[in-house]
């Protein structure tokens, strides 16, 4: 058990029937009054964000989320196989649990796939991934005093803005975390 008082970022725990995991939070001791604890929280079953106070010595019961570093296989066109690289047990995913995550990764990269007692609940591409653009508009010559930006889709069907002087089969990299180019390869 922990108590309102003990909060940090990343912390996971139970409370109103969900298990939740701290965004941000501050502790407030006003002038007058009880202190208190403000709070971002985010429910990591359904991706709901709240915003909440606490009396410091509320308790709630420490949740434990699971982390594994699974490979992507395939998809049936309904499911989308993930294995374990330790036991080889494959795992069958619905598509809006993996829909953010292929944008970024295809067939064979690995991802982190996060469990709450034994279900999954998240997957989560690497933070960086090198992947070819598949098409763009060639860039216009002596239109760079400005620094300007095109749109650039990559293999995995991923639209993102890229510098001008990228090329269709260029290899960039990109920040899966907000899907902002980083620089070519």
């Amino acid at each position: 058990m922990i108590n309102a008082g003990e909060l940090r970022k990343g912390l996971t725990f139970e409370w109103d029937g969900d298990v939740w995991e701290v965004i941000d939070f501050q502790h407030v001791k006003p002038g007058k009054g009880a202190a208190f604890v403000r709070s971002k929280i985010k429910s990591v079953l359904t991706g709901a964000i709240r915003d909440t106070t606490f009396n410091p010595s509320e308790k709630f019961e420490k949740v434990v989320i699971e982390n594994k570093e699974m490979q992507y296989l395939y998809s049936d066109g309904e499911l989308y196989y993930f294995m374990d690289q330790e036991s080889y047990e494959q795992i069958p995913l619905e598509k809006d649990m993996v829909e953010d995550a292929l944008n970024f990764i295809k067939e064979n990269d690995m991802a982190t796939i996060n469990f709450y007692k034994g279900k999954a609940f998240r997957v989560t591409p690497p933070n960086f991934v090198e992947l070819e653009v598949t098409q763009t508009e060639p860039g216009v010559k002596g239109d760079t005093s400005s620094g300007g930006s095109k749109p650039a889709t990559v293999e995995t069907g991923f639209t993102l803005n890229v510098p001008l002087f990228i090329n269709t089969g260029d290899m960039i990299r990109i920040d899966t975390r907000d899907g902002e180019y980083m620089s070519r390869v």
